[in-house]
């Protein structure tokens, strides 16, 4: 019988968190602790598209950074092939919501950096999915759509990060000390995350503390609604396995069951 699986929201920093051990440690010792998936389906930050899209299967890893050391340029992350849950995820999406199976697109470091350190053997299939809006009602919806992948051993995974402010950081250090908007935001999302207070999180853009600095745009913050969506009971607390700063920015993450 397969393990049900729980769902995750994940910070998946830059290229060099595969360098820092702190953090590579957290998240290697968080995936030995979870039941071996059949299956991974991730939503990143780093593909925002509608209608939903699903990666290819065999496809490139996308290089979607610039500046950083060119040995990250030569990594690979090949995953067995995923189509057959790219069947399920689209036969789960209703009639007004088609999926588009992108012929060519691997996956992004929001999903591959994660996974090399989580899984470093690449010997679970892998799907990304695109993220199709920001509006986190839909997105909590979208997320209820998946739910029953995870009683077929599918771990979703949100890939973002719980503060990213970049435009405002003024240390580039992997132990900067966070900027006072980006602690205020993660103390915040923390109180409400263990309050399985899903409205305020939803309502983040009025009632968070260091808006806009924490997410001059939202698309590292709002993956966490499909994970959220894809609990059982998503105003249920979770567990966040990992909390802490890195660069100044929140790598606080989230499991729920």
């Amino acid at each position: 019988m397969t393990d049900r699986m729980p769902a995750l929201y994940i910070g998946h920093g830059a290229p060099p968190l595969l360098d820092d051990p702190t953090w590579s440690g957290q998240l290697a010792a968080w995936a030995a602790d979870l039941p071996r998936p059949r299956a991974i389906l991730i939503v990143s930050a780093h593909w925002e598209s509608a209608p939903v899209m699903l990666s290819a299967p065999g496809a490139p890893l996308v290089y979607d950074f610039g500046g950083f050391d060119p040995k990250y340029y030569r990594m690979t992350y090949e995953t067995p092939d995923a189509s057959w849950l790219a069947q399920r995820v689209a036969a789960m999406m209703p009639a007004t919501e088609p999926v588009h199976q992108h012929a060519t697109r691997g996956l992004d470091h929001g999903a591959w950096v994660p996974l090399r350190i989580m899984y470093p053997a690449a010997d679970i299939p892998v799907l990304q999915m695109s993220l199709p809006t920001q509006d986190p009602t839909r997105l909590l919806a979208l997320g209820e759509r998946l739910r029953s992948l995870r009683d077929e051993g599918v771990l979703i995974i949100g890939s973002g990060f719980l503060t990213h402010g970049l435009p405002f950081l003024t240390s580039w250090r992997i132990d900067a000390e966070a900027p006072g908007w980006s602690a205020d935001f993660d103390a915040w999302a923390g109180e409400a995350l263990a309050r399985g207070d899903v409205d305020a999180l939803a309502d983040y853009q009025h009632r968070a503390p260091g808006m806009p600095y924490a997410h001059p745009t939202v698309e590292h913050y709002t993956p966490l609604f499909v994970t959220l969506g894809a609990a059982t009971t998503p105003d249920e607390p979770g567990i966040q396995v990992i909390d802490g700063f890195w660069m100044g920015l929140s790598k606080r993450s989230l499991q729920v069951a």
